[in-house]
């Protein structure tokens, strides 16, 4: 009866994981519509709506904690829960990159773009896409898949170094910009560090699976 209950405890944290992945993705995702369409009541409830992003964070690391003081998982068991506390971490941090977007969203929404997002959108969906499939890879154990989605956090960062380079240039030809340029290089930043944090639960996948920790993705520089 034990190893049942144990089976079933861990079971629903992972349901709640995976919940709390779909809110953040959901975060992301309305952020950058926010900040596109300039709506300020959108950014709005994004940034109300991160407090239950928190709140399914702690409700998740009190439920490990129970797991482990009552049950005593071994091996195995204790990786996932291991590896389910490190990630509802990075899930929940990128929840505040999420909102600090918002925020940015409304600084902006008053003015006219300095062009287009195109690039920003890319960003997004790229690390959403990241984001659901590192998610996979946990439910699934799958150590290539974890291995394989930390190689598109490349494709983010090129996108970033590329607006920051045009936000740059818009920022010496005239220095009006240089505000709305500063506040998009730091939409492009939280977007870069969501990818890093996918990064994150593709090596707790390989660790929770292997039973060591693996640095996926090491930069060349």
């Amino acid at each position: 009866m034990t190893r049942i209950t144990l089976e079933r405890q861990l079971g629903d944290i992972q349901e709640d994981m995976l919940v709390m992945a779909d809110m953040v993705e959901t975060a992301i995702e309305r952020s950058i519509i926010a900040l596109k369409n300039r709506d300020v009541d959108m950014a709005k409830e994004i940034i109300a709506d991160d407090i239950r992003i928190n709140d399914k964070r702690y409700d998740i690391e009190e439920k490990c904690l129970e797991l482990l003081a009552m049950q005593q998982p071994m091996a195995g068991d204790l990786r996932t829960i291991v590896a389910i506390l490190h990630i509802i971490v990075d899930l929940e941090r990128m929840g505040d990159h999420a909102e600090g977007t918002a925020k940015i969203a409304i600084m902006l929404a008053a003015d006219p773009p300095l062009k287009p997002y195109i690039d920003i959108p890319r960003m997004a969906d790229i690390a959403c896409e990241m984001l659901r499939a590192s998610i996979e890879a946990f439910k699934l154990r799958d150590v290539e898949a974890a291995r394989a989605i930390c190689n598109r956090d490349d494709e983010v960062d090129s996108l970033y170094d590329q607006v920051y380079r045009e936000l740059i240039t818009y920022m010496i030809n005239d220095p009006k910009t240089i505000e709305r340029a500063t506040h998009v290089t730091w939409v492009a930043h939280n977007l870069e560090r969501i990818a890093d944090r996918v990064t994150n639960i593709c090596e707790r996948v390989v660790y929770m699976v292997q039973g060591k920790m693996e640095e996926l993705n090491v930069s060349k520089y």
